[in-house]
C-alpha cells in the first residue's frame, strides 16, 4: 500500500509578512495632479489633505500646471468690478465663485477714480489722476487678494531726457506680455507718453521696481504731424503696435532694438479698429472691425519680410458677427490667451448694457460671454478659482 505523502504547511509566524502598497511619492502625485483637466477639480483635491494642499499650492507646480492647461476665462472686468461669464459658457459654474471690486485702492479725495488700463495674468493695471501734474498715478493690483502696488511716478528728469516736458503731454500704459511662464510676482509695464512733437516710451520692471528710459522719436522722424492720443497697443513677436486715430497707419516699436517705424494699413482703415496678433511662421495677422458697420470682422495676414507696405496685407476671411446689435456702437480688443474680444451694443431703444463675445484666433469661433453695464473700458479676466490663485503683489 502506497504511503501517503503529507504536505507540510509553514507555520503562520514563518510566512512572509504582507507588504503594504508603496506610498505615492510627491513626484508621482505631481504628475497625477498635472493631468487633472479642471482647475475646479484640482482645487477640490487641494482641500482633501494638508499634503495635497502644500503640493498643489506650490508655485513651481502651478507654473507647470498653467503650461499644460490654459487659464479659464472667468468673466469681464470694468471699473465697477467683476461680472462672471454667463451660460452656456463652459466656465459658468467656476466663474460664480469669483467676486471682487476695486474699493481697496487708495483714494486721497472723493474725486479720485481709478480707471482700468489693462488686465493680464490675473493682474489689473489701473491709473488715476490725483492732481499731481499730467502724469497719472499707476497701480498694479491683484483683485482676488485685494493687494496692490503703486508704481513710482516718472520724474521730470526722465521726461526731459527724451525731450518731453510736463506741459501738453498725454500718457497711456499697458502690461508687456511675458511670453512664457515666469515667476508669479514678475511683470512689466510699458508707458507711452506723447507731446506735440515727440513720442517717448518707458518700461517698468517689477524686478527692479523702477522705470527705465527706453527710447523716443519725433513725429517728424516718422513722417507724421502732431497727433491725437494713440490707440491701445498690442504686442506681437516682441514688437508693440499702435494704430493712429483716424489714420490708416500703425506705429511699430521693436522691443529688442527699441527702434520705431510706421506700417501702412490697407486703404479705408482710418475708420477701423484693429487688433494685431501672432499667426505663426513669423507672420503677424490683424483682425479689423469697421466701427460704423460692425457686422463682421476681417482677418488679414502680413509677412514679416522687412518691406512693410499696405499692398502686402492679405485679407483671408470675413467673420460674421451676431445680428441685432447697433453697428455704430462696437469695439474690439485683445489679444489675450488666444482670443480677441468684441463689445456690441444691443439694438434697443435705451440700451444700458453691452454684450461681449470672444473670437478664437485659430478657429475663428465666436462665443458669447455675457452682458455687463456699459463702460468706457471692459476687459476679459482669466484666472483660477480663488483657492488656487497664486498671484501676489508685494
Amino acid at each position: 500500500m502506497a504511503s501517503r505523502v503529507r504536505l507540510s504547511l509553514p507555520y503562520a509566524e514563518a510566512a512572509e509578512p504582507e507588504r503594504p502598497p508603496p506610498a505615492l511619492t510627491s513626484d508621482l502625485l505631481e504628475e497625477i495632479f498635472l493631468r487633472v483637466a479642471s482647475p475646479a477639480d484640482l482645487a477640490r483635491a487641494s482641500a482633501a489633505c494638508v499634503a495635497f494642499r502644500l503640493l498643489i499650492a506650490d508655485h513651481s507646480f502651478l507654473r507647470r500646471y498653467r503650461s499644460f492647461h490654459p487659464p479659464l476665462l472667468l468673466g469681464l472686468v470694468s471699473s465697477s468690478g467683476f461680472q462672471p461669464v454667463e451660460a452656456p459658457h463652459p466656465s459658468t459654474v467656476v466663474a460664480r465663485a469669483v467676486a471682487f471690486s476695486f474699493d481697496f485702492l487708495p483714494r486721497t479725495t472723493k474725486l479720485d477714480h481709478w480707471y482700468l488700463r489693462d488686465v493680464r495674468d490675473g493682474r489689473v493695471l489701473v491709473d488715476c489722476h490725483r492732481g499731481r501734474g499730467p502724469i497719472r498715478d499707476l497701480a498694479v493690483c491683484d483683485p482676488l487678494s485685494r493687494r496692490y502696488l503703486l508704481l513710482p511716478l516718472i520724474t521730470d528728469d526722465q521726461l526731459a531726457s527724451v525731450g518731453l516736458h510736463k506741459s501738453l503731454i498725454l500718457s497711456r500704459a499697458s502690461f508687456i506680455p511675458s511670453g512664457g511662464i515666469e515667476e508669479d510676482t514678475s511683470f512689466s509695464v510699458i508707458n507711452w507718453i506723447q507731446s506735440q512733437s515727440r513720442l517717448g516710451v518707458f518700461i517698468f520692471s517689477s524686478g527692479s521696481g523702477c522705470w527705465s528710459v527706453s527710447t523716443s522719436v519725433s513725429w517728424g522722424d516718422l513722417g507724421l504731424d502732431q497727433l491725437d492720443m494713440l490707440d491701445s497697443g498690442q504686442c506681437a513677436y516682441d514688437c508693440f503696435h499702435w494704430k493712429l486715430y483716424d489714420m490708416s497707419t500703425v506705429i511699430k516699436l521693436d522691443m529688442n532694438s527699441m527702434l520705431f517705424c510706421t506700417i501702412d494699413l490697407p486703404p479705408g482703415h482710418d475708420e477701423r479698429e484693429i487688433v494685431v496678433v501672432e499667426s505663426g511662421g513669423s507672420k503677424v495677422a490683424m483682425f479689423s472691425l469697421l466701427i460704423r458697420e460692425g457686422t463682421s470682422v476681417d482677418y488679414y495676414t502680413f509677412p514679416q519680410n522687412g518691406s512693410e507696405k499696405s499692398h502686402e496685407w492679405h485679407m483671408k476671411i470675413t467673420i460674421p458677427l451676431p445680428d441685432h446689435y447697433y453697428t455704430s456702437e462696437c469695439c474690439i480688443c485683445g489679444p489675450v490667451e488666444g482670443y480677441i474680444f468684441i463689445e456690441l451694443i444691443p439694438d434697443e431703444e435705451d440700451p444700458t448694457y453691452s454684450t461681449f463675445f470672444s473670437l478664437d484666433i485659430k478657429s475663428f469661433n465666436v462665443e458669447r460671454l455675457g452682458r455687463t453695464s456699459y463702460n468706457f473700458r471692459t476687459y476679459p479676466y482669466f484666472g483660477f478659482p480663488p483657492s488656487m490663485s497664486p498671484r501676489r503683489i508685494e
